[in-house]
């Protein structure tokens, strides 16, 4: 099975997501390649041949503020009805675009403008959390979706691959600033796990850290881009919901 094609535009969509219902993507990220600070074993587009934290030098890869802020406009004009989302994810991290505070300035500008009702939403792997202004940003999306798949550093560096300068703790007490998030978990068995009792219970004294308002707990979906994984089964991932719920934390399965 091959892996999913990477989104070819700036808007996509809409997508019916299990998680946000009718939402309309924006991808940030380039259209050709895939650059990311992750390299996530279980990536339905595949390995990431650019691990990256930094798009500042990248600019000319990345579509403008203006450029996202007229593709949107354009699609919202033809789309009947309108998204329940419009959602920021895509081909990579979007925090990571080095004008991500100003397009989300736009596109909340686009929406009040046009009227839409649709929320704003986030698909995030926490990475850009360093970022003052990025935290703001973020403040300013009604749904803020962000990663966390591990409770140590080690399982982190398995399951993520992430770029070398990134800190799992610093990214976890990142994390525990935010207020009023929603933390996603993918958990993968087979070649490499992440769902055993002793990197379940790591993962949930940091869930127990960063206090999520709710939690969103699920396994592969798509073509993962590491062979032989496979599925957590729904009698684990509900065990490991139920966990979540006696820390007091609201926590769905998909």
């Amino acid at each position: 099975m091959r892996n999913l094609e990477l989104q070819k535009g700036i808007i996509y969509g809409p997508v019916n997501s299990r998680r946000l219902g009718r939402s309309l993507g924006i991808n940030l990220s380039p259209t050709d390649r895939k650059v990311c600070s992750f390299n996530c074993i279980y990536c339905h587009y595949g390995w990431t041949r650019e691990l990256e934290t930094n798009l500042e030098g990248r600019r000319e890869d990345l579509p403008i503020p203006s450029a996202v802020e007229r593709e949107l406009r354009n699609v919202l004009e033809n789309l009947d009805p309108p998204p329940d989302y419009i959602t920021f994810s895509g081909n990579g991290e979007p925090s990571l675009h080095p004008d991500f505070p100003e397009i989300v300035d736009r596109v909340a500008a686009v929406r009040k403008e046009m009227g839409i009702e649709a929320k704003l939403a986030i698909l995030s792997n926490s990475t850009g959390l360093d970022s003052e202004e990025v935290r703001k940003a973020l403040a300013r999306l009604d749904v803020r979706i962000m990663k966390l798949d591990a409770g140590n550093a080690e399982t982190f560096r398995r399951i993520n691959r992430p770029a070398r300068q990134i800190d799992f703790n610093h990214i976890v007490e990142n994390l525990s600033l935010l207020d009023g998030i929603t933390l996603q978990s993918v958990f993968v068995a087979g070649a490499v796990t992440n769902a055993d009792p002793p990197d379940v219970e790591s993962w949930l004294e940091k869930v127990a850290l960063v206090k999520p308002i709710s939690l969103q707990v699920y396994s592969l979906e798509n073509p993962p881009a590491m062979t032989g994984l496979c599925e957590v089964s729904p009698q684990v991932l509900r065990a490991i919901a139920e966990k979540v719920r006696r820390l007091g934390i609201d926590a769905h399965v998909f």
